[in-house]
């Protein structure tokens, strides 16, 4: 069966749990397509177009209970997120099932200590989210 294609102005949403570390706000932004085809007026997402999603986030994990920051990204598509035949010469990106995310930590969420604050010394964490789209038009294989 044929899936939505993802076209500028979609949602990307992370789930609030990537892997231990849990994100202190929603964490849906926007995509931007560079395909020449537009759906409702608006251009396609084309493989490719997920790698300039980046949302700064505050997070938390475990025992680190003073809030961190990190960057979180798209690590990688699903294989139902990509369509078979090609537009550009690229594959159309599809609203398919949850994509790979990555969290990189730009400053680590603290864990209080008598001695003084402990950072996380985790470098990344690991997870899921989804597209969330508007179109039900355009549905290529």
């Amino acid at each position: 069966m044929a899936d939505s294609a993802i076209i500028t102005g979609d949602q990307v949403q992370f789930l609030p749990a990537q892997g231990a570390a849990m994100l202190l706000a929603p964490a849906m932004i926007p995509i931007s397509g560079s395909g020449t085809m537009t759906v409702m007026g608006k251009p396609v997402c084309l493989e490719g177009d997920e790698a300039n999603v980046q949302m700064p986030i505050p997070y938390m994990a475990g025992p680190y209970c003073i809030p961190g920051m990190g960057l979180l990204k798209i690590n990688a598509l699903a294989g139902d997120q990509l369509s078979k035949k090609l537009m550009n010469g690229k594959k159309v990106i599809l609203k398919g099932a949850q994509f790979d995310a990555v969290m990189e930590v730009t400053a680590p969420a603290q864990q209080p200590t008598p001695s003084g604050p402990v950072p996380d010394g985790t470098p990344k964490y690991s997870g899921k989210g989804q597209f969330i789209t508007t179109n039900m038009k355009f549905m290529p294989s």
